[in-house]
């Protein structure tokens, strides 16, 4: 049987046909439209993502003291009496940490060096601190910095893992999404990002290192704030002092204990050469890292004039480069 297929094959009338050519030639106009705008509106630019707001950081700072010393300079040959020698003369632990924080220790460990060669902090200065914070009830006690070789190999051939973790410490090695943008509101440094760890602890505890530095002249406990930068920090060598007071003035921490144990005199920051270093067993401890930096100076023998930094944070109010202006204390143990 035939099959009717008249529904399919419908034969267009003349005025249909006329209608169909105008119809497709509006349809083409305005798809013609559509492609203009769309190359007027195309921009090589990628599509903007909603903007970060920028966090500041919290003052970690303890409460100040008219009864204790600001400054304590404790010399030894066993760094755990050291440490605590130096903390019990500023008041002790529960002056600084307090049950329940998480405190952050940040050490310097910047490079893939063993503790003789001295171009990180010593990791039994970590491992004592670590301890005394646990004993003051902190509920975690971390210990982060951003390095710049491997910081697998960094933590580990510097000791500071091992000595961290036998405290109770857990080690925060941060990673690309650790860094969050912060406002440091400095002269030179505006946001930046920042190893977000900095962000949510409660106390921060600072550990530098007395070092030689190739461009500043030394490394001590204001350029050790270096370490909290993501980023491309080496731009901010340009201008390294107005950048270390930025860094100091962005970061005030509860507790700076200074490592002198080792001190890297030449060919810093990273060193290498035993014959570099020199072994002087002095802890320096305070709550002012402009008169802690100024009184390291003479184990590198220079003297505060030839660190611009330092003055440059006097300025800014950071603390006082005489350090004999502040209420300071000695002890051999």
């Amino acid at each position: 049987m035939k099959r009717d297929t008249s529904q399919y094959h419908r034969v267009l009338s003349p005025m249909s046909r006329r209608r169909f050519v105008r119809n497709l030639g509006l349809t083409a106009g305005a798809a013609a439209g559509f492609v203009a705008l769309g190359l007027v509106s195309y921009s090589r630019e990628p599509v903007r993502r909603v903007e970060e707001l920028a966090r500041q950081l919290k003052d970690f700072r303890a409460e100040p003291s008219a009864i204790h010393p600001e400054l304590a300079v404790v010399r030894g040959t066993q760094v755990e009496v050291m440490v605590r020698e130096a903390v019990d003369r500023l008041g002790g632990i529960n002056r600084f940490v307090s049950k329940g924080e998480r405190v952050l220790l940040k050490p310097n460990v910047g490079w893939d060096r063993q503790p003789e060669q001295a171009a990180n902090t010593n990791p039994e200065v970590v491992g004592a601190v670590a301890r005394l914070c646990r004993e003051a009830g902190a509920s975690e006690v971390w210990v982060s910095d951003v390095s710049l070789n491997d910081p697998e190999r960094c933590f580990a051939r510097s000791g500071i893992r091992a000595a961290a973790e036998r405290a109770g410490a857990e080690v925060l090695i941060p990673g690309g999404n650790d860094f969050w943008m912060t406002d440091m509101q400095g002269q030179l440094l505006g946001d930046w990002p920042v190893s977000r760890f900095f962000h949510l602890a409660d106390r921060v505890i600072n550990l530098p290192v007395v070092k030689h530095h190739s461009l500043c002249g030394c490394t001590l406990a204001m350029k050790n704030w270096y370490g909290i930068l993501g980023g491309r920090r080496n731009q901010l060598h340009q201008r390294i002092h107005t950048s270390i007071v930025d860094l100091a003035a962005a970061l005030r921490p509860t507790l700076t204990i200074m490592d002198a144990t080792r001190v890297l005199k030449h060919n810093g920051p990273t060193g290498g050469s035993l014959d570099d270093v020199a072994i002087e067993n002095t802890l320096i401890a305070g709550l002012d890292e402009v008169a802690i930096d100024a009184y390291s100076l003479q184990f590198l023998g220079l003297t505060p004039d030839a660190v611009p930094f330092l003055a440059l944070g006097e300025q800014r109010g950071l603390g006082r480069v005489d350090w004999r202006s502040r209420r300071w204390v000695e002890a051999q143990v």
